[in-house]
């Protein structure tokens, strides 16, 4: 093991408590600073467009641990408080509380942050989802609220559609793209998860942008939100709207620190980005060797298992994080799973059951045979079995037998 006394680890979610967690595993036993912007508990975010959401998990259940587990860590905390400098050659973070911590070892776990629109956040009845309190707030909008309109088709918006409508709101989703998920899924699984929307009441508006949000107040200057304008002068009434066009990468904090920051930070095949400083989870952008090209996951088990990588990789094991990614969706009564990653150009195939039934696997083929992922919809038991033949995959001789070509 090398020889450290103090670790720092920038962000408190799942991949940085996953880290703490894994360097205490390994025998670390000098300190380990944890710096977190919240003063919340340590907390999961899938749940907060699902169950949290819909009211069904009370808050305190998506703690990632109980304060009685992140005592016995022996952590020293910095709750309510954001990195705002990295000084990489001297081993040293500012802190906006004006503290400076020195390391010998620095994770940056920043997460995400959410992207706007260019107005219409100052009008109430207006949210992002990225935090515990957002979500409690949106939920609150939600039990009092009767129309929702959702600015973006991601997973992360159609979630929030699928929990609201469940509970009796009239929901509008706005996309600009054709088909919702096209990008992750492909065109066929963006187009079922679609019909799996409609289906279900949810009204989708693909194809258009938002033009601007309109407020109950003169000329929509304030007050609580009434209606959104799209694109060609339509108009959707909303006393709830969830902007989900995406996030990005909490670096901003990182320019002139020296490291290279490129849809995030990037770093090597180890997670590496500079001597003793390392990333993990949504903002590392590292060099996957079997990919062979640079990759930043937005999944939460990556979060988890990057966040092990980087501790093994500290204390000197020095292993490549090379994962099969994996994440999932739940929208309605289907649970989306799905393991690798797919470009737009793959091939997708139906390797059990058929698209329009309740239940499938699809694989995603590259260069002919090449296998690069597997999707299950409401198929948990049956995609283990892909996933093994996804795990073989990189080794050419290794196929899936198929039932038909889309």
């Amino acid at each position: 093991m090398r020889n450290l006394n103090r670790i720092v680890i920038i962000g408190a979610g799942a991949a940085g408590l996953t880290t703490a967690e894994m360097l205490r595993r390994l025998g670390f036993q000098g300190t380990i600073m944890m710096v977190h912007a919240e003063h919340t508990l340590p907390y999961d975010r899938p749940p907060l467009s699902k169950q949290v959401l819909a009211g069904t998990w009370a808050p305190e259940k998506v703690h990632l641990r109980s304060p009685v587990a992140l005592e016995k860590l022996a952590l020293d905390w910095f709750h309510g408080v954001e990195a705002t400098h990295l000084d990489v050659a001297g081993h040293c973070v500012a802190l906006s509380d004006g503290q400076r911590l020195e390391f010998d070892a620095a994770v940056i776990a920043t997460g995400l942050t959410p992207r706007f629109l260019s107005s219409g956040h100052d009008l109430q009845g207006v949210f992002v989802l990225r935090t515990l309190e957002q979500t409690l707030a949106l939920r609150q909008a939600l039990v009092a609220g009767t129309r929702l309109v959702v600015v973006g088709g991601g997973f992360l918006g159609l979630e929030a559609a699928a929990t609201a409508h469940q509970l009796g709101l009239v929901v509008d989703v706005v996309e600009p793209l054709p088909v919702c998920l096209e990008g992750p899924l492909g065109r066929a699984i963006g187009e079922r998860v679609m019909h799996l929307q409609t289906a279900h009441g949810v009204r989708l508006h693909n194809g258009i942008g938002v033009r601007r949000l309109i407020g109950d107040q003169e000329q929509g200057r304030g007050g609580a939100v009434r209606e959104v304008v799209l694109e060609g002068g339509s108009t959707l009434p909303a006393d709830v709207v969830l902007v989900a066009v995406g996030a990005q990468p909490n670096v901003s904090w990182l320019e002139g620190s020296g490291l290279t920051l490129q849809n995030g930070i990037a770093c090597d095949a180890f997670c590496q980005a500079a001597p003793d400083i390392y990333a993990a989870g949504d903002v590392a952008n590292w060099y996957h060797p079997h990919v062979k090209r640079q990759v930043r996951l937005e999944h939460r088990m990556n979060a988890t298992e990057q966040g092990q990588a980087v501790a093994r990789n500290i204390l000197g094991e020095r292993q490549p994080f090379a994962p099969v990614p994996f994440f999932w969706s739940d929208q309605f009564d289907v649970k989306i799973q799905m393991y690798g990653i797919a470009s737009r150009g793959a091939e997708l195939r139906i390797v059990e059951g058929a698209l329009h039934e309740d239940r499938f696997v699809a694989a995603y083929y590259e260069e002919g045979e090449r296998l690069v992922a597997v999707l299950g919809w409401n198929s948990p038991k049956q995609l283990l079995s892909y996933r093994q033949q996804l795990l073989a995959a990189y080794t050419p001789s290794q196929e899936i037998k198929t039932s038909g070509v889309l």
